[in-house]
């Protein structure tokens, strides 16, 4: 399977190779694509709007979805242990079908081998910096409580995400390129998109 970018070319019957498929095809592609979907990873750096993405796609697909944020925190911002999140995790795998949304690295390789399309939320920096801030006193369904400021030191977590852990993402969506579904969006207007596309499947 090849990577898709979802990037639209508006003259159809144009393809230039950097463009894997036309706004036509992509959404003959997407739309048989939805359907064959059961096991499902969206990833991304903080901020990048996984979240909100992924519960439009579970309602769309009525497939629940389990954010990561939740398993690992509890409501006094205090957390379970390393190996307690990996038994919840493994066990939510054996699943016949999930959404999953967070990023959480270090078990990216567990979470690939287990599902059968990736969703990449490729945004930059300043759109992920922004868009924490902006959620900044909201109630939010994917993490245990409101937050109430941007605490400085999750900034500059976000910030070394794009030195750290990006090369790393990288070269696993290259490995499992010929075995998952991956699908890579460059803003979150394709991402917009494309739930439109499959909405009106």
């Amino acid at each position: 399977m090849e990577i898709l970018h979802f990037i639209f070319c508006p003259f159809f019957d144009v393809l230039h190779p950097k463009f894997y498929y036309s706004a036509v095809l992509q959404t003959i592609l997407y739309g048989k694509m939805a359907f064959a979907m059961k096991r499902i990873l969206v990833v991304g750096p903080s901020g990048a709007g996984k979240s909100f993405f992924s519960r439009r796609l579970g309602e769309i697909l009525k497939i629940e979805v389990h954010h990561l944020d939740n398993l690992f925190w509890k409501n006094d911002r205090t957390h379970i242990s390393r190996e307690e999140f990996d038994e919840k995790l493994a066990l939510l795998l054996k699943e016949q079908q999930w959404i999953i949304d967070g990023d959480y690295s270090r078990t990216y390789e567990m979470r690939f081998h287990a599902c059968d399309t990736i969703f990449f939320l490729n945004i930059t920096l300043d759109e992920c910096l922004q868009g924490v801030q902006s959620r900044i006193g909201t109630y939010r369904p994917d993490i245990p409580w409101a937050e109430t400021s941007f605490d400085p030191d999750f900034r500059d977590w976000i910030i070394r995400w794009f030195d750290n852990t990006l090369p790393v993402l990288n070269d696993l969506l290259e490995k499992y390129r010929s075995e998952k579904t991956i699908v890579i969006f460059n803003s979150r207007k394709e991402a917009e998109e494309y739930l439109e596309q499959i909405k009106t499947k």
